[in-house]
């Protein structure tokens, strides 16, 4: 039977950051156009942190039962290392998801209806992923999935559910936390990417190989900058998320210079946190702009 500690670990803490960091922008950009609900933005916290570790039990579940966890680098997974039923993991995945659709109902009765279909759409991601008879994830459109709804949904759907409106600056935004959130992705991928070929799942690093794949992650880490030196002209303040710049460092630099295995388990943390603080940044930036 698996320890607290060991479903604590199966639900990736590591990668709770992605789930944070666009409603962190999406909170600020909100308060740019004027609005701001402190249950609004704690519900679209719980929707996104439910949906994240949903994922995180999904993925455990769904690679399990397929075998893909059998040889394995990073941190034990509850099924691969037969530490939990694959149904009770599964029953947690759901749970997750049920969380989620309930916060995400409360949000819709404030806002928008258009948000049930919407967050339909995001659980049916966070499932196929891994799952369903032929998952996304499998075949290299991880990352695609990834930017769509842990940056443009999540950090959009936030601002509207703020502000009731969406501007350019915000999908500006939003692009940026989608780039750190797919350079996450890849270095999840990278760490993997031997056992994946025997696995025969075909994850973007593994389509790309780990030359190229490393290239792509400094693209998506510099990408993520690029769209605060994009948003700098209407909005100055959110040259702060240039502070940040120093935490890109060393991920960037243990990428390119050819980490693997278990240092990508130290690079995965130190993205997490870019993210975060980056995110911390350009969310103030957005909202200064409104007190200033």
């Amino acid at each position: 039977m698996a320890t607290a500690q060991q479903w604590i670990q199966a639900a990736r803490p590591r990668t709770l950051p992605a789930a944070v960091a666009p409603v962190l922008v999406g909170t600020g950009a909100g308060i740019d156009l004027g609005g701001f609900s402190w249950l609004r933005g704690g519900l679209a916290l719980i929707v996104s942190l439910a949906l994240q570790v949903g994922v995180n039990y999904s993925n455990d579940y769904s690679d399990g039962v397929r075998g893909t966890d059998e040889v394995r680098v990073g941190p034990t997974r509850l099924v691969g290392a037969g530490l939990a039923a694959p149904g009770a993991v599964k029953r947690a995945a759901f749970a997750c998801f049920g969380v989620a659709g309930l916060a995400g109902l409360a949000l819709a009765a404030m806002t928008s209806w258009w948000l049930v279909p919407i967050g339909l759409a995001c659980v049916a991601a966070a499932w196929f992923y891994t799952g369903g008879p032929r998952p996304y994830g499998y075949a290299g459109l991880g990352e695609v999935f990834v930017f769509v709804f842990f940056g443009l949904v999540a950090v959009l759907g936030t601002t509207y559910v703020q502000a009731g409106a969406i501007t350019v600056w915000a999908v500006i935004a939003s692009i940026g936390i989608g780039l750190l959130a797919c350079a996450l992705l890849m270095a999840n991928n990278l760490r993997d990417v031997h056992t994946d070929v025997d696995a025969g799942k075909r994850t973007l690093a593994v389509l790309l190989g780990e030359p190229l794949s490393r290239k792509v992650f400094a693209l998506m880490i510099a990408g993520a900058f690029v769209a605060v030196l994009a948003l700098s002209p209407s909005h100055p303040w959110c040259l702060l998320g240039l502070l940040a710049v120093p935490l890109a460092v060393p991920p960037t630099r243990s990428v390119l210079r050819g980490a693997r295995g278990r240092d990508l388990i130290t690079v995965l943390g130190q993205t997490g946190r870019l993210e975060f603080v980056y995110a911390v940044l350009v969310g103030a930036g957005l909202a200064l702009e409104a007190w200033t």
